[in-house]
Parts: C-alpha cells; sequence; structure tokens
C-alpha cells in the first residue's frame, strides 16, 4: 500500500494569499501569521503575493483567478465572517466556502478556506492569535502541505 501524506514546507514554492479587509483588525492578524508560518517554513518573500479583497463573498472570483495564473503552487484565503455584525451571516460564509472549493476544483490547485465563522468579535479575536491560537498560521501550514500531496500524487496521463 502506498500512502501519500507531506509534511509542511515551503522552499521553493510559490504562494497567494488573498484576505479580505472586512473585519480588518480580525484579519490583519490571519494575515500576519500566515506570512510568518510561510517565511519559518522557508518561502522566500518575493515567492509570497497578497491580494485583498473587499470582504469574504469576494475571496472565490480574486482565489479562481490567483489560482488559474498558474504562477501559484496553492492559495491560502482569509478572511472573518462575524455573525453579530451581519445579519446574512450564513449567505457570506457559505457563499465563501462555496466559491473557494470551486476555485479549488476548477484549477487543480489548492485554495485553502482560512475564513473565520463564528458568532462574535471575541470569539473571532480568540482565532486570530487569542485563546485558540491564529489560524492565519494553520492556514499557511495547510497549504504548504497541500501543495507538496498534490506534487507527490500521480499525474493524469493524456
Amino acid at each position: 500500500m502506498k500512502v501519500y501524506r507531506e509534511a509542511a514546507g515551503g522552499r521553493g514554492r510559490r504562494f497567494a494569499v488573498a484576505v479580505s479587509r472586512f473585519n480588518e483588525p480580525v484579519t490583519g492578524k490571519l494575515l500576519e501569521a500566515a506570512l510568518a508560518a510561510f517565511r519559518r517554513h522557508g518561502v522566500d518573500e518575493e515567492d509570497l503575493e497578497v491580494a485583498w479583497t473587499p470582504g469574504a463573498f469576494e475571496l472565490p472570483l480574486v482565489a479562481m483567478r490567483l489560482a488559474r495564473s498558474g504562477q501559484f503552487d496553492a492559495v491560502l484565503c482569509l478572511g472573518a465572517v462575524i455573525r453579530g455584525e451581519t445579519a446574512h451571516f450564513e449567505h457570506v460564509a457559505g457563499e465563501a466556502a462555496r466559491g473557494i472549493q470551486a476555485a479549488t476544483l476548477d484549477s487543480g490547485v489548492p485554495c485553502i478556506f482560512g475564513v473565520l465563522t463564528t458568532d462574535t468579535l471575541e470569539q473571532a479575536l480568540d482565532r486570530a492569535g487569542g485563546a485558540h491560537g491564529n489560524k492565519g498560521w494553520d492556514g499557511a501550514v495547510a497549504a504548504m502541505e497541500m501543495a507538496g500531496l498534490m506534487d507527490s500524487l500521480p499525474k493524469r496521463e493524456g
């Protein structure tokens, strides 16, 4: 039996981060941690690109464009959708998730869902460097792991 499992490592790979400006006190912390994780795992500064979107709803389109460009091994999508701040929480969170998944499946490039979906700002901050760690770091590690895994899987012929 062959088992495919790749450890995080970014040296020699290129990554894009699409990050939402909405709830920037949270998403800014996610981005800082993600960039720190990429650097810590050997990704050179010139191999990282960041694209800011107005909100989480716009992340899928940007993720799709970045993934289809052929320039990146993975795209990390960061956002924060907080129930208390929007009456249309389910729509924004659901469509962001659906769209990011579609970008992955359409392009064949891993697009990582790093969008926090919380009930309160406090919960979001707990996941952006507070009591529950930083999901930006976790998303960057997932992007590196998926890039490596995709390289190790069999390629489609013909």
